[in-house]
């Protein structure tokens, strides 16, 4: 590639960093030159991952950058191949979606909006990019501090309790990520994710133990952020009280968890390295599995549509894990094109659930009880946003609450479906050299079936109550930015399964190229792979 094209590998990082810290010096009665800004930076964000993805694809082997020009593993390098590159596009579509949400009111309801949520996608484009645990730490705090003002966005008693909850869990998960980092690093001498791979299978017994148990540490800390079962008890709360574009954007933050387990445990803990080949595997499928039960039940418990969204979201997490867990590449590639139609399909249940509950009870809903206080935003002056208020939003509103219902319950033709038969396709394939499909398969073949009926039941209890039963309310009413930011999500599920035979093929690509890691070793460390 050209100097130019290189460069477009830190541009996910720089570009929202910069913008951001240049909306802090814009007043904040500026705030349709913000948005446009804002909208403007996620749309070149998103063609960037675009162009990154196209790249991956075509590479034969990871595209590293590195900053200064310093080697790794003494510099900071940047490191793009198929698994960070899809998930670039993914927090880049809904990042967009949200904020384009948000613009129907939310980005007025509380000040440094816009400053705050691209400080959120730069944490997460940088922990997908960086190369090394110490970056991946800066990364991961400014995300999760972006992430907190989030959280708090709007206010309200609610908002307030789920978010210091919130707030404590994840600083008791930012000092296990300390505590597992150093432990690394004093037995290794190194951060870097490649040169860990090379150094792992040459420590001895004594440092190999330390290792591990930082390793576990970092396990913790990322399990946390990935809601497993017992650790996730925070996210459904945090993400229910959470405004509609908050909560949708916040559903990839789990996902950063899940992604840097897939990478650390396939890159440092796959087949080559030695004694510690397959650590915490099985802890990963027992509690992956234990996840998909506690979500399916969350679910079928669940009350209001925004906290069953947020179980599923759990739900997405484990059904991943679980699949990691089990050892299985091809498994693991259908897990991961799961991971993509769930993740954009929670998102627009986030977003649906607000502008349903607004048309069902407009005093109950946390929308109106920001924008009823006055004072909520002093530079703003009392506006009437245009929406629409015809009977057929009610029908738009119902297919696309039709579309996420079928993708979250695994149902075809749509892509949640095409994701779980590879799992399941993956896990008999995998043991059919073998001889018969061991016990843990089944279970998780067992879990995987009943979570998708008991995600059914309680999506069409939602369904029935909010497009059949009579209401005295109005008719929801759809604004206009709203309405863009449910097609451009609605149009990612509906591309997955229109595409879907490219899409499971980039995934099982995906999966074997994270199954040899010594092609990532040898891009990142200019080494012949042999």
């Amino acid at each position: 590639m050209s100097l130019p094209a290189d460069h477009l590998i830190v541009a996910p990082v720089v570009l929202p960093l910069a913008v951001s810290g240049a909306m802090l010096l814009l007043d904040e009665r500026r705030h349709a030159l913000k948005a446009g800004i804002s909208v403007a930076t996620a749309v070149a964000l998103l063609a960037v991952s675009v162009w990154l993805l196209h790249a991956a694809a075509a590479s034969p082997g990871a595209l590293a950058y590195r900053l200064g020009d310093w080697p790794a593993p003494y510099g900071i390098v940047l490191v793009v191949d198929r698994l960070s590159a899809a998930m670039l596009v993914l927090a880049s579509l809904l990042g967009l979606c949200a904020l384009v949400y948000s613009l129907s009111r939310w980005n007025r309801a509380g000040p440094r909006f816009h400053a705050l949520f691209l400080l959120l996608l730069m944490g997460v484009n940088g922990a997908f990019l960086t190369g090394d645990l110490f970056n991946l730490f800066v990364f991961f705090e400014v995300m999760l501090a972006a992430s907190y003002g989030l959280v708090l966005h709007g206010s309200g008693e609610a908002r307030i309790r789920a978010g210091l909850a919130y707030i404590a869990v994840n600083l008791v998960a930012s000092l296990f990520f300390l505590i597992g980092v150093s432990l690394v690093y004093a037995n290794t001498g190194t951060l870097t994710m490649a040169d860990l791979a090379r150094r792992l299978p040459l420590l001895g017994p004594a440092e190999r133990t330390l290792f591990e148990v930082g390793a576990a540490f970092l396990g913790i800390t990322f399990l946390i952020k990935s809601s497993l079962w017992p650790l996730g008890f925070w996210l459904p709360p945090a993400y229910a009280a959470a405004s509609a574009p908050a909560a949708a954007v916040l559903s990839i933050l789990s996902k950063v968890g899940v992604y840097v387990v897939v990478r650390l445990s396939l890159l440092l803990f796959g087949a080559e390295s030695g004694p510690s080949a397959g650590f915490g595997t099985q802890w990963l499928l027992a509690a992956g599995i234990a996840t998909l039960a506690f979500g399916t039940f969350g679910l079928l418990g669940a009350r209001d549509l925004a906290r069953a969204a947020a179980f599923a979201v759990m739900i997405s997490s484990g059904t991943v894990l679980a699949a990691l867990g089990t050892g299985s590449a091809a498994a693991v590639s259908g897990a991961l094109f799961y991971l993509a139609g769930s993740t954009l399909a929670a998102a627009t249940l986030f977003l649906l659930a607000e502008i349903l509950q607004r048309g069902r009870d407009p005093a109950a809903s946390a929308t109106e009880a920001v924008f009823e206080d006055e004072d909520f935003d002093p530079f703003e002056a009392d506006e009437t946003v245009a929406a629409l208020d015809i009977p057929a939003i009610v029908a738009l509103l119902g297919a696309a609450y039709f579309v996420c219902a079928l993708m979250l319950a695994g149902l075809p033709p749509l892509a949640g479906f095409i994701g779980k038969l590879a799992i399941l396709s993956g896990l008999a394939g995998a043991a059919a050299p073998a001889g018969p499909v061991a016990a843990s398969s089944w279970l998780l073949v067992g879990a995987l079936l009943l979570s998708g009926l008991g995600t059914l039941i309680p999506l069409l209890r939602f369904g029935i109550f909010n497009f059949w039963v009579p209401s005295d309310g109005p008719s929801p009413a759809l604004r206009t930015a709203e309405a863009a930011a449910l097609a451009g999500l609605l149009a990612g599920c509906l591309g997955l399964s229109l595409w879907g035979g490219p899409a499971l093929a980039y995934a099982e690509a995906t999966a074997h190229w994270l199954a040899s890691p010594g092609a990532y070793v040898g891009a990142v460390l200019r080494e012949a792979v042999p």
